[in-house]
């Protein structure tokens, strides 16, 4: 049963108050003190950009790992002032563009209705499926860059660890609970629940409506860069309606939980997301309210208080 607080969630995929844009601009120049690579992740077929920060002169060295992921409409660029910052504490740290986003390659689909095949070789006019939000198919990127990072000659891959922000908090989550070398997370502003597609009667005809009408070919995948609310990328809305965090949250019972939330959070209800996932969870876990500040308040004012909490969850339950 869908809680009936879950509708505020589609408070947090409209509202107007606070645009993603509003986030700081990413960091352009890695400091001499870190050293930093590009990187090409394959995710079932698609290259995905990545970034990699680690301390300099650590090359012989394994160490910690922390995979981060951004939220709805973000980009890896977004998270470099969090990766330098995290890799100057002594960490190998992997940030990624999902696919069809940032500087990573976009899925590809049929734009026709056969393919054409010569000389062993299959033909055809296709599409990118591209800026759209599918949590399936990120969650799914995001345990395919651990399997990548563990590939790391520097990658302790004993010791890996999660950072997710807005709606990738709850990214963490769901992966942790199916990907056993996650030993601890950091989950900042999560929601948790996308079950929203099915909470009312209308909701739930234009969820099913559009399954039915993408399942006959008769509904294409949204346009690039398409607006939802505020946020950049519509989601595929029948992705959103198997997809529930909250629900997982009792399988991660062996991986250290953080959960650090706004005080005046004003895009969701906490008691439904972080709060609730909190109460359910078992095993090493923790609660951290910021007072004072609305939800894009983590990415701005809270920042370097979000940063030392979760290095010192890390350090805790990665380091020692």
């Amino acid at each position: 049963m869908i809680p009936s607080r879950s509708l505020a969630v589609v408070i947090f995929l409209s509202a107007t108050a606070m645009a993603f844009g509003q986030v700081p601009p990413p960091v352009t120049t890695i400091p001499d003190d870190i050293a930093f690579q590009n990187a090409d992740i394959m995710s079932e077929g698609t290259r995905m950009a990545a970034e990699v920060f680690a301390p300099k002169n650590t090359k012989s060295e394994k160490l910690p790992t922390i995979v981060m992921s951004h939220g709805w409409g973000g980009t890896a660029a977004a998270l470099r002032a969090d990766a330098i910052i995290f890799a100057r504490a002594g960490y190998l740290v992997l940030t990624f563009d999902y696919r069809g986003w940032g500087k990573s390659d976009s899925r590809l689909v049929l734009a026709g209705k056969s393919l054409e095949k010569k000389d062993g070789k299959l033909f055809a006019e296709v599409k990118e499926v591209r800026e759209v939000v599918d949590p399936i198919e990120q969650t799914t990127d995001v345990m395919n860059a651990i399997h990548w990072v563990t590939g790391e000659a520097q990658c302790d891959a004993n010791r890996i660890g999660l950072w997710g922000s807005s709606y990738s908090g709850g990214h963490v989550v769901y992966v942790a609970a199916r990907e056993p070398r996650v030993k601890a997370f950091v989950s900042q502003v999560g929601a948790m629940d996308s079950r929203w597609t099915l909470a009312t009667a209308p909701m739930r005809a234009s969820t099913y409506s559009q399954a039915i009408a993408r399942t006959h070919g008769k509904l294409e995948y949204p346009k690039p860069s398409a607006k939802f609310g505020s946020l950049t990328g519509m989601p595929i809305q029948e992705k959103l309606a198997t997809y529930a965090p909250i629900e997982d949250i009792g399988r991660v019972e062996k991986c250290a939980k953080l959960f650090i939330i706004a005080g005046d959070e004003e895009l969701f209800d906490n008691k439904d997301n972080a709060i609730l996932a909190h109460q359910r969870a078992k095993g090493v876990k923790k609660l951290i309210t910021i007072e004072g500040i609305k939800h894009y308040g983590i990415y701005n004012e809270a920042r370097p208080q979000a940063q030392r909490e979760a290095i010192a969850w890390f350090d805790e339950y990665l380091k020692k």
